[in-house]
């Protein structure tokens, strides 16, 4: 008789009472990585690593609380019933979705208080964002869960050349799984190095755009991964939503995959395909609208300009040496010269 491969302990340690699991400190591992991700970009625009901190202290519960609530309300016939289990995240249950929600709320809130163009913000920070998903992934590796339909085992070790922590860790009470976690892992790490790439040469990127760049690589693979699963959040729509939905993820099928199940009881309808679909025009839609409009005048590398300039002056910008703030962006230099040269004309 064939042994199972043993499953992953979800819990890294013990602090008394107190059990530590590795799903929380992978998404804390995310959390940081996305920080200095954020601050290391912050200081090329004159911000202080202080002002991403005590962005992350609000952000992260609220990023925690939206996603879990976004599960919660699509599972509310089982919560109902169980009102304890909604807090224990640990065990699982949360949606990326719902945690972006709940982040771009709290963000909104903040960069409006400090006195920063919610769009420039966001954009220094989508790259953090995409870093926390491809790391707390894993989280769903270590509790087994967020795995796709049945696959055969050679599938795994043969076609795909995974390695054996991941093959086994797929085991199933004895089937072999899609590692859905692992495709939106990979996807979501060459979506950084895309992002990091556009930011970088892409001279002609409007305030937002990188943001949007962001919503619409995640969501289009996540349109296409989301399929593989058999723990989707659905709903009942109409017969013609779901085979459009169906029609637009037939190119997976040409490359041998096939979707996993979905009881029709629950729903026809994935929601976090619809959303991201929706994600997808509606991002097209912004940068169009945006740039049309004149909304979006400002160019990702400009210098970044505070409406609250006391605040930056004791938080949020790095001070020069006459305690004022400093110019932000690839343009301070130019803009300190044309200062110093005003200067001298005063002075003559």
């Amino acid at each position: 008789m064939r042994m199972l491969p043993l499953k992953l302990d979800p819990i890294a340690f013990n602090l008394g009472p107190l059990s530590v699991h590795w799903y929380g400190l992978i998404l804390g591992t995310g959390a940081l990585v996305g920080l200095l991700l954020a601050i290391r970009e912050g200081k090329r625009f004159g911000l202080s690593p202080d002002f991403f901190l005590d962005l992350m202290l609000f952000g992260v519960p609220s990023a925690i609380i939206g996603a879990r609530l976004y599960y919660v309300l699509f599972k509310w016939d089982y919560y109902m019933d169980h009102p304890g289990e909604i807090v224990q995240i640990w065990n699982g249950g949360i949606a990326i979705y719902g945690a972006l929600i709940g982040a771009l709320i709290c963000g909104f809130f903040y960069f409006r208080h400090r006195g920063y163009s919610f769009w420039r913000l966001v954009d220094i920070c989508a790259p953090s964002l995409l870093a926390g998903q491809m790391i707390g992934r894993w989280g769903n590796y270590v509790n087994q869960e967020a795995y796709g339909g049945p696959v055969e085992e050679s599938f795994l070790r043969h076609t795909l050349h995974l390695p054996s922590f991941i093959v086994d860790q797929m085991n199933v009470e004895g089937t072999y799984h899609h590692p859905t976690f692992l495709y939106e892992s990979l996807w979501s790490l060459v979506g950084l190095i895309v992002l990091f790439v556009i930011r970088r040469y892409w001279k002609f990127l409007r305030a937002g755009e990188v943001f949007f760049a962001y919503v619409i690589w995640y969501s289009i693979g996540r349109f296409f991964i989301e399929a593989l699963r058999t723990d989707s959040l659905a709903f009942k729509g109409s017969d013609t939503l779901a085979s459009l939905l169906d029609a637009l993820w037939t190119p997976m099928e040409w490359f041998g995959f096939k979707q996993g199940y979905l009881d029709p009881a629950y729903g026809n309808v994935r929601s976090s395909q619809l959303l991201a679909l929706i994600a997808i025009v509606g991002s097209l839609i912004a940068i169009a609208i945006r740039r049309q409009t004149g909304l979006a005048k400002e160019r990702y590398g400009d210098p970044l300009v505070c409406k609250k300039p006391e605040a930056a002056k004791t938080k949020d910008e790095h001070p020069d040496a006459s305690g004022g703030p400093t110019a932000s962006g690839p343009d301070a230099a130019a803009s300190r010269g044309s200062e110093d040269a005003a200067a001298e004309d005063t002075r003559a």
